[in-house]
């Protein structure tokens, strides 16, 4: 543990940033795309329990889109086909209802855009003045877009995606390889390095890959749950932070 007037921040050269709920709130977009997807898939074959937003928080968030549907059609007993990525959207497909989810979240951004938390955009521009490198490392196959639409792609020269992923052949969270591949692109290891993320699924990925610090932010999913999956810091906006990352980090 760092002394008492030293910040948590001043060993870590690198600070990997989740996405969705940590810089931006398209968490808010992914609940309903999901919600829209779901409810009426459940509704229409009468399957029972109904769907509802416990269902993304429990079985989607954090998760690459296609281990999300899987998670909640096994929570249903439901079996469909794996199809491919180029099944047409809505099919009953693993694949064809993950890309319905697509375009539901898309229509959504295209429609409302997105604006970046104030906090962690003031948190992550005090990372950058301090030295540390950022990264964003995100389940979403739409990373890209959602940092143009809230204007934060200028920031980052690493993003690992669900695109990137896939083609890196690297599973997703709750695994800490897309956190890892991250690191080593920036030319650190884990241990250098402090993960930012919202959902229990992330954070059990940087516990689980033996980054420096794992800070979570409780956007609704609760502290001591964050805590109990592996997070060493809680808080509920990164505004909390600024005061402890604008020093520059110390040399190895």
């Amino acid at each position: 543990m760092p002394a008492d007037d030293a910040s948590p921040f001043d060993p870590i050269k690198a600070v990997l940033f989740d996405l969705d709920g940590v810089l931006t709130p398209t968490v808010d977009i992914h609940v309903l795309a999901w919600s829209r997807l779901f409810a009426p898939y459940l509704a229409e074959r009468g399957i029972e329990p109904a769907y509802s937003d416990d269902d993304y928080f429990a079985y989607i968030d954090g998760r690459p889109r296609v281990d999300g549907v899987r998670a909640l059609l096994a929570s249903r007993d439901i079996v469909v086909p794996e199809g491919t990525p180029d099944d047409e959207p809505g099919s009953n497909t693993v694949w064809g209802l993950g890309l319905r989810k697509n375009d539901e979240f898309f229509a959504t951004l295209e429609a409302d855009g997105v604006i970046a938390y104030p906090g962690s955009v003031d948190f992550l521009d005090a990372s950058i003045r301090s030295g540390r490198q950022v990264a964003v490392v995100s389940s979403s196959r739409n990373a890209v877009s959602v940092l143009a639409a809230a204007a934060l792609n200028d920031r980052f020269t690493v993003v690992v995606d669900g695109l990137v992923a896939t083609d890196a052949g690297l599973p997703g969270k709750p695994a800490p390889d897309t956190f890892v591949y991250a690191a080593e692109l920036l030319g650190l290891t884990p241990a250098e390095c402090a993960v930012i993320e919202d959902a229990h699924s992330g954070v059990q990925a940087a516990r689980e890959g033996a980054f420096g610090l794992v800070v979570g932010v409780d956007r609704g999913v609760g502290a001591d749950g964050l805590l109990a999956s592996g997070a060493d810091i809680v808080v509920s906006d990164l505004a909390e932070l600024v005061d402890d990352v604008v020093t520059p980090c110390r040399s190895s």
